[in-house]
């Protein structure tokens, strides 16, 4: 009969807690170089985590932490393991034999290291446990995601605790960037989107941003992403060769796509840069010409750093694994995610309801953004409201199904087609068919994007030239 394999101990270091702890109460003042990173509950014995978590309340209420002030909080007799021992004896004893101070830093950054250690032996265990049972209303893949995102919050813990900075480097990279701005001869700091108009107000998508691009069905949300991702990877090859670094990683653009197929998005690829209509790469009625037109782009278009997942209903926890993985193994400049509404969320709650849902998708997608330090471009759906007024322009009020999206978004716009409206009313009465008609081709083969909010710049109204049948946006320019 095969023996028992012997239980490992958890990964632990008594005698450094018991250092830091007698080193902090000789001196609470060592305390500010540990607090941005160490917890009470990343002490291994309960008595430690106990005198630990005293420790900051006296500090907190700027009470002196001794032995003596501590006796009457720690319990007069404890357990550390098999021994009972006695609390203020032990308080004693661990402060006199801390009298030396030792490198308090680094003592706690490895108990902090091995409290990391034993967490992810439970998150193992657990995932373990719950993977033998049967549950029908979690998949395996949500298993997998909840584990992802357990390891992931461990990974993130203390990446950003006490991360404050001189003024001096946050200075020095704006200049940087004004600097890159005025070399380039233009006023965008951030990713162009190659749209003039929309560059104008923008200065091009900031790092660490979330954009919302919001809008009703038909009005070209999917549209106008993927010309901004196009752009936007042209734009990073152009900043790679003026710049002369050929040498490095160019950045990329990812496109989550919730809702259409990659094939879908290469074909609006297609239709946008060759100008063919859309309908006729769709049902494969083209011509010899128009067909060596999108093989020779297809070859072009080939190399480019676009990257693509069609993986359907992914939850937050997902794309942000996804997204991490992009970013070190593609360099990712720029997400887009279409579109939010078709995002799960990665609670396991079922009392969660749909408002709270969207209200962690958008804190989600803003995390990401911070995290990787890029902009997070994603798209939604406007709610029915807008179709019962008579003035069809959208309003951050209409926001589908949660104020917190624009809230936690940097910058709202929406997007409005005059044209679609007109086509859909159209007058049945001849005498009225001049006055439409005026008004028609005055809107036709344009759309408006309205910066509704934007957190580091103006808001204002942008007109751009909106191909029906390719789905190009393009700058008004390129009309004349």
């Amino acid at each position: 009969m095969q023996q028992d394999k012997q239980v490992k101990p958890l990964p632990s270091n008594i005698e450094a807690e018991q250092s830091v702890l007698g080193v902090l109460l000789n001196n609470n003042g060592h305390l500010e170089k540990v607090i941005d990173f160490l917890r009470p509950e990343h002490f291994f014995i309960p008595m430690h985590e106990k005198i630990f978590e005293l420790i900051i309340k006296f500090n907190e209420r700027g009470s002196l932490a001794s032995p003596i002030t501590l006796k009457n909080y720690v319990d007069t007799n404890a357990f550390m393991g098999d021994i009972e021992i006695a609390g203020f004896e032990y308080l004693v004893k661990i402060t006199a034999s801390a009298q030396v101070v030792y490198d308090i830093e680094n003592l706690a950054r490895h108990i902090h290291e091995l409290a990391l250690r034993r967490r992810i032996i439970s998150i193992a265990e657990e995932a373990i446990q719950n993977s033998h049972k049967d549950e029908v209303e979690v998949s395996t893949n949500d298993r997998i995601e909840d584990i992802e995102q357990k390891l992931f919050n461990l990974a993130v813990v203390g990446e950003r605790e006490g991360k404050v900075v001189q003024l001096r480097a946050p200075l020095k990279s704006t200049i940087q960037k004004i600097k890159e701005a005025k070399d380039r001869g233009s006023t965008v700091s951030g990713v162009s989107s190659k749209l003039v108009e929309l560059d104008k107000i923008t200065s091009g998508f900031q790092n660490s941003d979330l954009v919302i691009i919001a809008a009703r069905p038909s009005m070209g949300k999917t549209s106008l992403a993927i010309n901004v991702a196009i752009n936007a990877t042209e734009f990073f090859e152009e900043e790679r060769k003026r710049r002369d670094l050929l040498n490095t990683s160019m950045k990329s653009v990812g496109f989550v796509s919730l809702e259409m197929s990659a094939d879908q998005i290469a074909a609006r690829i297609l239709s946008i840069k060759t100008g063919v209509d859309g309908s006729k790469i769709r049902t494969g009625s083209v011509n010899k010409e128009e067909f060596e037109k999108l093989a020779r782009e297809s070859a072009i278009l080939s190399d480019m750093n676009f990257f693509i997942d069609d993986t359907p209903a992914l939850s937050i926890s997902a794309i942000r694994t996804r997204a991490r993985r992009m970013k070190r193994q593609q360099n990712l400049g720029l997400l887009i995610i279409d579109y939010l509404q078709l995002i799960r969320s990665s609670g396991f709650s079922r009392d969660m309801n749909r408002v709270q849902e969207i209200g962690e998708i958008s804190q989600g997608l803003k995390a990401i953004a911070k995290e990787l330090d890029i902009p997070v471009i994603a798209l939604s759906q406007l709610s029915r409201a807008v179709e019962t007024r008579e003035n069809k322009r959208p309003l951050l009020s209409d926001l589908r199904e949660s104020g917190n999206i624009e809230q936690d978004a940097d910058v709202v716009m929406f997007i409005y087609r005059e044209q679609y409206y007109l086509e859909r009313g159209a007058p049945a009465d001849s005498g009225k068919n001049a006055e439409w008609q005026a008004l028609y081709d005055k809107v036709k083969n344009t759309a408006e994007v309205i910066i509704a909010k934007q957190r580091n710049g103006p808001i204002g109204i942008c007109t751009l030239r909106f191909d029906t049948a390719t789905t190009n946006f393009s700058s008004l320019d390129s009309l004349h």
